[in-house]
């Protein structure tokens, strides 16, 4: 097929590497323009970008895809198909329309679960065992359109957003692959999402990150596991903001939002409690507990989130 590509972060680029790698002919890539990144706020390119450069495939940054010149380039490129994965924009009407077989979006969740920007790190944070990639039909909506292929994988009590992104990046290349196959030759039928059962996954922003510690153990590990490795879990100590990156959770109870247990660090929550594994006191490293509380003398009784 001739494809067209629409992706910005690292996540679409083994779909993008995987469709090349298959024998489609991508003649172009769409991704967001270029944006401020780091302390220095450089002005940093899209992984996609930088991988359709390795890959000698013009690349177009529009900053909208509504005033006609986006369609434009789409026409003169004449694709079959257009792949869309976490692209970060909505198509409008008249580029889902121009190709053959129309726009086809890889989205990281089972829909019609977790529709929306983050639905990684939201499966993890709502403590779910298992997850999936469906490459669906793209409509007007958001991730409404009907489902073409559809696979699930689990989710262990200690994976985190970052390591779900791997897994799901790696199954969404493998099944466009697929589902690009099978589209051509007629093979999949569109099955239409139960609007009943969506649900939203919104973007994540730092307010998200708070640790709740009247919240059980497990919602808590889970909270911190799904914000890793941004925009991280926090809590303050002595007036200071503390960043969690690695728990694990426990039975043992408490005061809420005690420290129970130097040995590890345990810290009592609404139920139960959890185990701090590794932390980041502001203007500090990251380091394992044991370290910090070498430099850090606390003790049982002591708060935490204050």
């Amino acid at each position: 097929m001739k494809i067209i590509f629409m992706g910005t972060p690292d996540f679409a680029v083994p779909c993008l590497t995987s469709i090349v790698d298959a024998g489609h002919e991508v003649t172009a890539v769409f991704t967001q323009p270029d944006k401020p990144r780091g302390r220095k706020q450089e002005l940093t390119p899209p992984e996609v970008k930088v991988k359709a450069a390795e890959l000698g495939i013009p690349v177009f940054q529009p900053k909208t895809l509504r005033d006609g010149s986006a369609l434009e380039i789409i026409k003169e490129h004449q694709p079959d198909a257009i792949v869309v994965a976490a692209y970060g924009k909505i198509l409008p009407p008249d580029i889902l329309d121009c190709p053959e077989y129309g726009c086809i979006n890889v989205h990281a969740s089972l829909l019609p679960k977790y529709r929306g920007s983050a639905p990684i790190q939201w499966s993890v944070i709502n403590g779910d065992t298992q997850t999936g990639v469906t490459v669906m039909q793209m409509n007007e909506g958001l991730d409404t359109g009907d489902m073409l292929y559809v696979k699930s994988v689990p989710i262990g009590i200690d994976d985190t957003a970052e390591s779900m992104f791997d897994k799901l990046s790696d199954l969404g290349a493998q099944m466009i692959v697929e589902a690009l196959d099978k589209i051509e030759r007629g093979e999949l039928s569109p099955v239409k999402q139960d609007d009943s059962l969506a649900t939203y996954a919104p973007m994540l922003d730092k307010s998200t990150a708070v640790i709740d510690w009247s919240k059980s153990g497990k919602e808590v590990h889970d909270l911190v596991r799904g914000l890793y490795s941004w925009p991280i879990a926090q809590t303050t100590l002595h007036g200071k903001r503390l960043k969690i990156y690695r728990t694990s959770p426990c039975d043992k109870g408490g005061d809420i939002g005690t420290i129970i247990n130097t040995d590890p660090l345990t810290v009592a929550c609404g139920e139960g409690s959890v185990i701090i594994r590794e932390l980041q006191l502001e203007g500090k490293k990251r380091m394992d507990a044991k370290t910090f509380l070498i430099g850090h003398p606390l003790k049982n009784g002591d708060r935490i989130g204050d």
